[in-house]
């Protein structure tokens, strides 16, 4: 659609004094308290779900993460080529930025979104108590765009546990929360619009669609089940303005969750790597009759070339699995153990045979 672009969520601008904010929203929409009267009631009897007993159940482990953190200067177009150049590519400026996140464990583990927390310098979690502590960035993973931190409680932290995603249908409630254009703990309801939405982010997009209200400073938060189960993690957003437009991508739980569980074990995940460029290939004439995944280059020096795999081969299975889409070989080959072997049945030249090629590890990198 001309004019919509599909982005992370961005940090929220820096806030405006909130009493003339307030004052605005009243004389622009006085119709809205008067709507808000009753509610409950009328949601009850409209058979549609209150979603109060589980906002205040599950908002105490929501937090809000503020970043602090330093990039290049950049140089301005007039001064490019002058002698004043070396002076701006010198200088650093300072950055901030605002996100969400949750407590997965009650010691003090949070997750949140990698590009939230980024390059920063300084990371700050606030609870919805207003108490601020001061938190360390355990791992981050750029493909999945998820992070964990660590904070040191004074107690015991109130935790959400995960859900699953794939038990998710087109149609059921889902309960947003977190830190929009840094006003604090907010809550928005919604449904699952979509599954498996792919939005040009990596090769493991696997997104949760939802209509629920994602706005800048969401990122990072959670997407509740009814049963206050975490099912998705907020990280993106198609808008032509960059604020909600009824239309949020979440990462889902059963893709964050073995790579937080890595990253807590071992600070980063490792996937594994062929070394190769693959594409889609549909069935025609003198082709496999069926889909099937076309090698059009082999890095040179790479797992895929020092086992015999060529540019132009056909690959039609994996370990005498098929596979008929490049994503889909990607993602099997991704959860493979590094050094561990992997069968690839190919046609080369119009014959069939097998490739024995020693998984790599993959290189670090969104793609």
């Amino acid at each position: 659609m001309p004019g919509y672009n599909v982005t992370k969520i961005p940090p929220p601008a820096a806030p405006k004094p909130r009493r003339r904010a307030l004052l605005a929203l009243a004389i622009a929409a006085p119709s809205i308290s008067l709507l808000g009267c009753g509610t409950s009631a009328v949601a009850q009897r409209a058979g549609l779900p209150d979603f109060a007993d589980l906002a205040e159940r599950v908002l105490p482990a929501v937090v809000n993460i503020a970043v602090q953190g330093e990039t290049a200067g950049q140089v301005p177009a007039e001064f490019r080529g002058t002698p004043f150049e070396r002076y701006f590519r010198g200088r650093r400026e300072r950055t901030q930025g605002q996100g969400s996140g949750f407590v997965i464990d009650p010691t003090g583990f949070i997750v949140t979104n990698n590009h939230v927390v980024g390059t920063a310098t300084r990371v700050t979690v606030a609870l919805q108590d207003g108490t601020e502590l001061p938190a360390r960035v355990v791992g981050t993973d750029e493909p999945t765009d998820l992070a964990l931190l660590r904070v040191e409680p004074r107690g015991v932290m109130i935790a959400v546990a995960w859900g699953s995603s794939n038990a998710m249908r087109v149609g059921q409630w889902v309960l947003a929360a977190g830190n929009p254009f840094g006003l604090g703990g907010s809550v928005t309801s919604g449904i699952v619009s979509a599954r498996g939405r792919e939005i040009g982010a990596g090769p493991f997009d696997d997104f949760l669609q939802t209509d629920a209200a994602i706005n800048p400073g969401n990122s990072g938060g959670p997407v509740f089940n009814m049963a206050g189960e975490v099912i998705g993690i907020s990280t993106a957003i198609y808008s032509p303005t960059g604020a909600s437009a009824g239309i949020g991508f979440a990462t889902p739980s059963d893709l964050a969750r073995p790579v937080i569980e890595q990253l807590r074990r071992d600070g980063r995940v490792d996937r594994g790597w062929l070394g190769v460029s693959v594409q889609d290939m549909v069935p025609e004439e003198a082709r496999p009759t069926r889909r099937a995944v076309v090698v059009t280059d082999v890095v040179r020096g790479g797992p895929s070339q020092r086992g015999g795999l060529r540019a132009g081969d056909i690959v039609v299975a994996v370990n005498g699995e098929r596979t008929e889409t490049a994503r889909a070989l990607v993602r099997y080959v991704a959860a493979i153990t590094p050094g561990q072997p992997v069968r690839l049945l190919v046609q080369r030249e119009g014959r069939t045979q097998e490739v024995t090629v020693l998984v790599g590890r993959r290189p670090p990198g969104p793609g």
